[in-house]
C-alpha cells in the first residue's frame, strides 16, 4: 500500500505524509484491498463502519459520528429518485466523510499543524476535525466566503486567511504557505478521497447490497465522482457488485471547466470562460485530477451536465418546497437531474441518486436573497 504518482507511477511508502509527489504534481493511492459485507462493522453507524476497506487503522480514527447519512425517496419531475442527505454530517457538509480518514491519517504520522484552502465546507469540517485531534490549523478562504462557512471554521479555533481574488486565487496563496505548514488539501491529499469512497459503501448497503443505476453529485474538484468510483470498483473486484453505476458530475455554467472538457472529448481542460456562480462550493476553475475524474464518468457511462444560474435557484425553491433545505451548491445537482431526465438520459425504473452535498443553513440571507428575486421575476 502506498502513494502513486499517475504520471510516471513512482510510488512513495505510507508512513511518510505527503500532498505531492517530489516534482510537484498530485498523488493518488495504490489499490485498496476492499471489503465484503461480512466486513462490515455492525456495531458502528458512521464511515468507521468500513473500516476493514480503509487505508488507515481504526484505533486511529477521529471521529465525531460522520456518515450514515439518511437516504430518502422522493419524487423529482414525475421520477422516483434517492435524496442522499449528505448534509447531515457534523459540520454540515459531505466533506466530513473525507475528513475524518484524512485527519486519522495525517495525525497518526504526527502531523500537528495543517493548512487548507476553502469556499467554506471543507475549512469548516478541517478546522473541527482538526480540533478534535488537538491539531493547529490555518485555513485560507476567498473574501468572497458565506460569512457563517468563516465564522463556523473560526468558532473551531482555527486561524482564518481571507484572501483576495478568485477561488483559484485561494488554492495558489495556500500553495505558497504549504512551505511553511502541512498542506492537507482535500483536494490534493488523496486520502481524502479515501473517505469519500465510502459513500458507495452505504448505498450499497443501505439499497440492499447492490449498487444504483445513477449517481448524481455537484462537480467541482470531483472528489465525490472519485470516490464513488474507487468505492465501487472496490466492491466489484470483490464479487459484491455486477456492474458500476453511471456516474454524473453537474457544474455551475458560469464555472464548468469539467463540462468543456467532457463535451469536447478531451482529457485535459480546454480554454473556457469562468465567471461567478452562486454554486460557491463548486467553483473550481482548475481542478486537481483532471483525467482522472473524466476517465471515471467515461467509463461509467455516465456524463458532465452544466446548468445556469436561473436552472440553480429554481431547483434551489423546488428542493426547499419539498423540505430539503441546501446550500445552491446541492441545488446544482438537482438542476443537472431535471436535465437528464428531459433528455431521456435517466428513466423511468432506474434507482437513481441525487447526493446532496451541503446544509443551506450556511446560507441563508444568500438563500433568501436569491429566492426572493426568483419570485418578483415569476411576477
Amino acid at each position: 500500500m502506498h502513494y502513486v504518482d499517475p504520471v510516471t507511477g513512482k510510488t512513495y511508502p505510507l508512513d511518510k505524509p505527503r500532498w505531492c509527489a517530489d516534482d510537484g504534481g498530485y498523488l493518488n493511492l495504490g489499490p485498496a484491498p476492499g471489503l465484503k459485507r461480512a466486513d462490515i462493522d455492525r456495531e458502528r453507524y458512521s464511515v468507521w463502519r468500513y473500516a476493514k476497506a480503509l487505508l488507515v487503522d481504526a484505533a486511529d480514527a477521529v471521529t465525531m459520528g460522520e456518515g450514515w447519512t439518511p437516504t430518502v425517496t422522493c419524487d423529482w419531475d414525475g421520477m422516483s429518485v434517492l435524496f442522499k442527505l449528505e448534509f447531515m454530517m457534523p459540520t454540515g457538509s459531505f466533506k466530513d466523510r473525507g475528513m475524518t480518514v484524512m485527519v486519522s491519517y495525517l495525525k497518526s504520522r504526527g502531523i500537528d499543524h495543517v493548512l487548507e484552502d476553502s469556499s467554506g465546507n471543507a475549512g469548516a469540517s478541517l478546522s473541527a476535525y482538526a480540533a478534535a485531534a488537538g491539531m493547529r490549523c490555518r485555513i485560507l478562504v476567498p473574501e468572497t466566503a458565506s460569512y457563517p462557512k468563516i465564522a463556523q471554521i473560526a468558532a473551531c479555533g482555527a486561524d482564518v486567511v481571507t484572501i483576495k481574488g478568485s477561488r483559484q486565487d485561494v488554492a495558489d496563496a495556500a500553495i505558497r504557505t504549504s512551505r511553511e505548514i502541512f498542506y492537507a488539501s482535500h483536494n490534493w491529499q488523496p486520502f481524502f478521497i479515501e473517505g469519500t469512497k465510502t459513500l458507495a459503501y452505504e448505498l450499497w448497503e443501505q439499497l440492499g447490497f447492490r449498487a444504483p443505476d445513477n449517481v448524481i453529485v455537484p462537480l467541482g474538484y470531483g472528489s465525490n465522482i472519485l470516490g464513488c468510483e474507487r468505492g465501487f470498483a472496490e466492491l466489484a473486484r470483490n464479487g459484491e457488485i455486477g456492474k458500476m453505476p453511471r456516474l454524473f458530475g453537474i457544474q455551475a455554467a458560469n464555472c464548468a471547466p469539467y463540462f468543456a472538457a467532457f463535451t469536447a472529448g478531451a482529457d485535459a481542460l480546454v480554454p473556457t470562460a469562468i465567471s461567478a456562480t452562486v454554486a460557491e462550493g463548486i467553483a473550481s476553475s482548475k481542478p486537481t485530477r483532471v483525467r482522472e475524474v473524466l476517465a471515471a464518468v467515461r467509463d461509467s457511462g455516465g456524463s458532465i451536465v452544466a446548468v445556469t444560474e436561473e436552472e440553480i435557484v429554481a431547483a434551489l425553491g423546488a428542493l426547499a418546497r419539498k423540505g430539503f433545505y441546501v446550500e445552491p451548491t446541492s441545488a446544482a445537482a438537482a438542476a443537472g437531474l431535471t436535465q437528464l431526465i428531459a433528455a431521456g438520459a435517466i428513466k423511468w425504473g432506474e434507482t437513481t441518486v441525487l447526493v446532496l452535498t451541503g446544509t443551506g443553513l450556511k446560507a441563508s440571507e444568500r438563500i433568501g436573497q436569491l429566492l426572493k428575486a426568483a419570485a418578483r421575476s415569476e411576477e
